[in-house]
């Protein structure tokens, strides 16, 4: 299928490479440790065009593929998963709803701060009792007499939560009706009854912020109802569609580092009177890790591939012809940065157990990824359903 990638698509993820390895990469042990966020990063992802790397650039962005984005996504990931995490949500549950969605204003007023890094972008879907459920929404939306909306709920575990000064959020006119009356609205920061709630202190992707988002009497214009009302659901959906696939990538650029230094050790660590990279064990374990990280990448480019061939026909075509190769890239991505980050660990033996060595940080990354964005079950449960229609 890719014998070699379009040519724009190597210049981007050139681009990337060198950026992720030169100034990401060096720091990234030390954010882990200290749970910094990487403002300076996030600016400078945003100036490169990275932040907003599939938006037209009538809007701000850099009007890039999604297959230029999975493949720079995967090299930031490389370097560190915590930046690039903020880059994924940034672009697929931020930017892309408003973009997909959002009215000529809603794009104007907010796509080109999101894309160009000024401000950061967040996705605010998941609740204490709604979580892989994402139908059962508690979050209440009433419309007032003239017509705007106010919010009352809490939500939870959202990435750039902390940061975040633009954020895509879904509340429920009727909680009983479940999905059936969800509406998706645009909130920022500094609305009245807009509150960060608790930061959580994570297992992994610590440079990440993450927390509660709590309303209380949430005040939201008419203006930034984002699509239709009742229509929320629909959105969250599609959104989270192309939001998988940048977990994917993110899941990729964890495998594909955790195999390069366990490589690299094999062949420098010597036990017994040679490297232990001689040693059949070790080899097969190197060659599944290499056969695995080879099949999630080719998956993952295929769902960006489907979705940049299907986008002109409407979104209904490209979730109709895109959505099982999203969900298949990102069980098989997720899989493979848990399995590649555990052996690694093992070729390191005692090392890797150490925080001192880099693949102990990858070991704890690697394990969100088959769980945010829908876990590995749910994955499952979409591509089955796809198979069974």
């Amino acid at each position: 299928m890719f014998d070699q990638l379009p040519e724009d698509v190597q210049d981007i993820r050139d681009l990337a490479r060198d950026f992720a390895r030169n100034e990401i990469l060096p720091g990234a042990q030390a954010r882990d440790h200290s749970h910094e966020f990487p403002t300076a990063l996030v600016q400078q992802l945003g100036e490169m065009g990275f932040m907003g790397i599939f938006v037209p650039e009538d809007y701000g962005g850099a009007g890039m593929s999604t297959l230029a984005y999975v493949n720079a996504l995967e090299e930031i990931c490389y370097a560190d998963a915590g930046v690039g995490v903020i880059m994924s949500v940034n672009n697929s549950l931020a930017g892309w709803p408003i973009l997909a969605f959002g009215t000529h204003e809603q794009k104007e007023r907010y796509l080109a701060p999101i894309a160009s890094g000024a401000k950061v972008g967040c996705y605010a879907l998941t609740e204490p009792d709604a979580g892989s459920d994402a139908g059962a929404q508690r979050t209440k939306v009433t419309k007032t007499s003239d017509g705007n909306y106010v919010l009352n709920g809490t939500k939870m575990w959202i990435t750039n939560g902390p940061q975040a000064e633009i954020c895509v959020t879904y509340a429920n006119h009727d909680p009983d009706q479940r999905h059936r009356t969800v509406s998706a609205f645009i909130v920022e920061k500094s609305y009245a009854g807009f509150n960060v709630g608790k930061v959580e202190e994570k297992m992994g992707i610590s440079c990440s912020g993450t927390s509660e988002l709590v309303y209380e009497d949430l005040q939201v214009p008419a203006a930034n109802l984002l699509g239709e009302e009742n229509k929320g659901f629909t959105i969250a959906m599609a959104t989270l569609d192309g939001g998988r696939i940048g977990i994917a990538a993110q899941a990729l650029g964890i495998a594909q580092r955790a195999f390069d230094l366990a490589l690299a050790h094999s062949k420098a660590r010597v036990a017994f009177g040679k490297p232990i990279s001689s040693n059949q064990a070790i080899q097969w374990k190197l060659a599944d890790m290499a056969t695995r990280i080879e099949a999630a990448r080719l998956l993952i480019w295929k769902a960006a591939a489907l979705r940049d061939r299907y986008k002109g026909q409407g979104l209904a075509v490209m979730q109709e012809q895109s959505s099982q190769a999203c969900s298949m890239a990102k069980l098989a991505a997720s899989e493979t940065a848990n399995f590649c980050a555990y052996e690694a660990v093992q070729i390191h033996g005692g090392y890797g157990y150490s925080r001192e060595y880099e693949v102990e940080r990858l070991y704890r990354d690697a394990r969100i990824t088959t769980i945010y964005e829908g876990t590995s079950e749910i994955q499952r449960l979409v591509i089955a359903k796809n198979l069974l229609r």
